[in-house]
């Protein structure tokens, strides 16, 4: 504002001066500033990225210079966690320092302070509203669920009873639920938001041991979301199926003769259960009333099915026989299968053919007449035997063995035929023998003879005279078996005679080994005397007989005659072991010297002087 002020004197004239006076008003902050809304309302989506503007606030301040400077303040609202807002002080503009969660918070309340350079300040409310986005899948929460499941539950039965939920709003927020492909499984609304999944139909674990069910929980939003539960489902095991053997029935083979506890084979039977439900003993079926004894030489292991063959069999005897095996599990009540198994035995070849015709008895075999003028071919007799096995070890073959003349006869090897296979000569032997051979075609081959008698006759009549023969060669056979014996006989007597008298030499020698003092002249010449009275030497000799005391082999050492004309009672003096010692003589006849030596004593002489 402006003035003039006029002075004036008070003269005449009088005189004044103006001057011009200029008032400036100062500025006083008498004005707080003011906001052009007391509330602001802004929206914004919850998936708006960071640094978007919310909006913008405004304020004026009617005071002018520093007073007027407006600086915009932003306050987060008490109870509220960091700001997820800025505001540009010079501008108000406010802005996201986060994306926001309308699930978090669907409302945001601000504070803005606007504040002039006098300090005065005033205040505007902000409601800041997040507008919602599809952005949170639908939430599926499992309140109970059950598993494993019997096979046997009833259809209704609840499996699993879950929950579901989604944090958006409006059709963002609407939840349908389905179930996937499932058959024997459905859903239903229980009360709210809960759904229970429940079974339809019965459930067989052998046909389907596990079921995997998928739940899918869709929203209604833009594009919608979804979430999906899985529920794995377990069918626990009912014992209710029996075992089944892999055959219908089992033909098992074993060799006659076998050993014992030989194994033959085994039966296998399974089962759809599990555990004990599956677990299989075997055992063999008691017989029935009506049936026969079943045979007790087989035995099944019950553990692993093994069929064994508990003693020898003889397939003479025994040729197959049946039994049942039952197949029991461990359930309860336990389910069983019988299945039927049979025991063929095998031949082997254990029987030698038995000759049936012509007998081989003990006594004499009848023998079959031939007439001289038979011709080539003809049938003399037939073999005929049989064999106790069975197969090719009951194939018999006929074969010639011996015979009185080989080339005379043949035989059929298949028919066991005796036939002529030339005609009959004077030299052909009347009475004819042949040994056949019957043998079977097992491996090894057995095989028996079979000896027959064939008498060629011109004439029928002559029958008796063969036989009369007949009974001459055997008594002839007789006697040579006597003369054997009674050979024998007189050889064991005459080595036991030998064995004795070496004996008797042996001792003796013995003896003279044991004696050291010869034996005394009055013992020799008593027998001189006797021998020379009885005149059985012409004239008399004298021998000087020099022994060793220390001989034990009995060798002497005989000197020729030294005067053959000396008495025969005395002899020349020899000098003994010891010296001047006389020797006894002994007489010996010319007829018992050695024939080469005449001056040596005989053995038969020497043997018949007498020791003690």
């Amino acid at each position: 504002m402006s003035f003039s002020v006029i002075a004036e004197d008070g003269g005449s004239p009088p005189r004044s001066g103006t001057t011009q006076v200029k008032i400036v008003i100062l500025d006083v902050n008498d004005n707080a500033p003011v906001f052009t809304k007391e509330r602001y309302i802004g929206q914004v989506l919850e998936n708006m990225p960071e640094g978007s503007v919310v909006l913008t606030v405004l304020a004026t301040d009617q005071d002018a210079g520093v007073n007027g400077d407006i600086s915009y303040q932003l306050s987060q609202a008490v109870g509220q966690s960091d700001s997820a807002f800025v505001i540009d002080p010079k501008t108000g503009e406010i802005k996201l320092t986060k994306p926001l969660d309308y699930e978090a918070a669907a409302t945001h309340d601000l504070s803005v302070r606007a504040r002039d350079g006098g300090d005065l300040s005033a205040i505007c409310k902000v409601l800041v509203e997040v507008v919602d986005v599809n952005d949170n899948a639908p939430e599926l929460v499992v309140s109970s669920f059950s598993s494993p499941l019997p096979e046997n539950t009833v259809p209704g039965t609840v499996v699993a009873l879950f929950s579901v939920r989604d944090r958006d709003s409006g059709a963002n927020g609407k939840i349908s639920c389905a179930l996937e492909d499932q058959l024997l499984f459905s859903l239903r609304p229980a009360y709210k938001n809960y759904y229970e999944l429940v079974t339809v139909s019965a459930l067989d674990r052998e046909e389907t041991a596990q079921y995997v069910l998928s739940v899918t929980a869709a929203d209604a939003g833009s594009p919608p979301l979804t979430t999906t539960q899985t529920f794995t489902v377990d069918v626990s095991d009912v014992n209710d199926n029996a075992p089944v053997f892999n055959q219908t029935s089992y033909t098992m083979y074993v060799r006659e003769n076998n050993v014992p506890t030989v194994f033959v084979g085994a039966v296998s039977a399974a089962d759809a259960d599990v555990g004990l439900n599956a677990k299989v003993t075997y055992s063999l079926a008691p017989a029935q009333a009506a049936e026969r004894p079943r045979c007790s030489c087989i035995s099944v292991n019950s553990e692993n099915g093994h069929v064994f063959v508990l003693r020898p069999l003889d397939y003479e005897h025994l040729r197959q026989t049946e039994v049942t095996v039952v197949a029991s599990d461990a359930g309860s009540p336990p389910l069983r299968a019988n299945v039927t198994v049979r025991l063929v035995v095998l031949d082997e070849n254990d029987n030698a053919p038995l000759v049936l015709y012509p007998g081989q008895e003990s006594g004499a075999a009848s023998s079959e007449l031939v007439p001289v003028s038979a011709e080539a071919g003809y049938l003399i007799t037939k073999v005929v035997a049989v064999d106790a096995d069975s197969g090719q070890n009951s194939w018999l073959s006929y074969h010639l063995l011996r015979a009185t003349e080989p080339g005379l006869f043949t035989v059929a090897v298949q028919s066991g035929e005796v036939r002529l296979r030339r005609p009959v000569t004077d030299r052909d032997s009347v009475k004819q023998k042949l040994v056949v051979l019957v043998r079977d075609n097992g491996q090894p081959p057995l095989s028996a003879t079979a000896a027959l008698s064939a008498l060629l006759l011109k004439d029928f009549s002559d029958v008796r005279l063969p036989h009369s023969s007949a009974a001459t060669e055997e008594q002839d056979g007789s006697l040579t078996t006597y003369l054997i014996i009674s050979l024998v006989f007189v050889s064991l007597l005459f080595l036991i005679s030998a064995a004795v008298f070496v004996a008797r030499k042996v001792c003796r020698r013995k003896e003279l080994q044991a004696g050291h003092v010869l034996y005394g002249a009055d013992n020799l010449q008593s027998g001189l005397a006797d021998a020379a009275a009885a005149g059985t030497l012409p004239r008399a000799y004298c021998y000087e007989i020099s022994l060793t005391t220390g001989s034990g082999n009995s060798e002497f050492k005989f000197l020729k005659p030294i005067l053959p004309s000396l008495p025969p009672q005395h002899c020349a003096t020899g000098q003994g072991p010891e010296e001047g010692q006389d020797f006894p003589c002994v007489p010996v006849s010319t007829e018992d010297m050695a024939p080469d030596n005449p001056g040596t004593l005989s053995a038969r002489q020497f043997n018949a002087l007498s020791f003690d």
